[in-house]
């Protein structure tokens, strides 16, 4: 295994490649993501060690949504039915292919889960440095925050340093599950690996992210569009729903936009890392 260099136009290409592998299987993709989402979001409710043990998991969400990509990529470059069209991959099989992939690396995905949350445990501890430790007592210890506090300047300037301090732990994680996976290398190597590449191809990651932003920005115009018709329609009818619906219609596409985004993960593993 080592590191391949790609040209910043590679980025569009990832966010292409991701789009159109999720539309051949997207109810697969989605219920993937909203029963990972769920996991976590259950797990993340537990008194006490909720928000210590819900990023020990967070690297099986990345592992099997990629191991999913790479399924649906693989019969659409591959499978080839009788009468010459390309066979859409089941999504039994990518369920299948990513249950079969954590099963075969727990362990190094728990290690790689058990150094987020202590990297996490530490980034929440040095917001007490802003705010005297009222966003550690909330993450850590489940102390009910009021409406004061919440609205208090250090309080958010807190908040804003966690979102800083966590994003050298996405970057970390980005590929570390996926090499762990299909290139055999240690966890802690893995992180180290994760960095590199990432700085290394930083054209492509730019050009991948803002590539997206671009596509949340039109999605979220017409899915606000549609929810403000929606809304608009309740309020002159007098149906009292139509709110919710239109909240119902934002959050559900929000979700929806985030497995997409994570489906063109895989993209970015298998062209920044040559197997030879």
């Amino acid at each position: 295994m080592k590191l391949h260099l790609v040209p910043a136009r590679t980025g569009a290409e990832w966010v292409r490649l991701g789009l159109k592998t999720f539309w051949r299987q997207p109810l697969a993709f989605i219920s993937l993501f909203f029963l990972l989402m769920a996991l976590i979001s259950t797990v993340s409710l537990l008194p006490l060690v909720g928000s210590v043990l819900a990023p020990v998991l967070l690297p099986f969400m990345t592992l099997g949504l990629m191991v999913a990509t790479s399924v649906a990529y693989t019969d659409n470059a591959e499978g080839i039915g009788t009468e010459g069209h390309t066979q859409r991959p089941t999504g039994s099989a990518m369920f299948i292919a990513v249950a079969g992939a954590m099963r075969a690396e727990w362990r190094s995905l728990v290690k790689l889960g058990v150094i987020s949350a202590l990297y996490f445990v530490v980034a929440v501890l040095l917001t007490t440095f802003v705010d005297g430790g009222q966003l550690a007592k909330a993450y850590l210890l489940d102390e009910a925050l009021t409406p004061e506090v919440m609205a208090s300047s250090d309080f958010q300037v807190a908040r804003m340093l966690l979102m800083c301090l966590n994003l050298p732990l996405s970057l970390a994680m980005w590929h570390a599950p996926a090499l762990v996976h299909w290139h055999r290398v240690e966890p802690v190597k893995s992180v180290f690996f994760s960095v590199v590449a990432l700085f290394r191809n930083f054209g492509a990651y730019a050009l991948f992210g803002l590539a997206w932003l671009g596509v949340f920005l039109i999605a979220g115009i017409g899915i606000g569009l549609i929810a403000t018709v929606v809304i608009g329609f309740g309020a002159v009818g007098g149906g009292a729903g139509a709110a919710a619906i239109g909240n119902v219609l934002i959050v559900g596409m929000a979700l929806v936009l985030a497995a997409m985004s994570m489906s063109s993960t895989w993209f970015t593993f298998r062209d920044s890392f040559d197997p030879n």
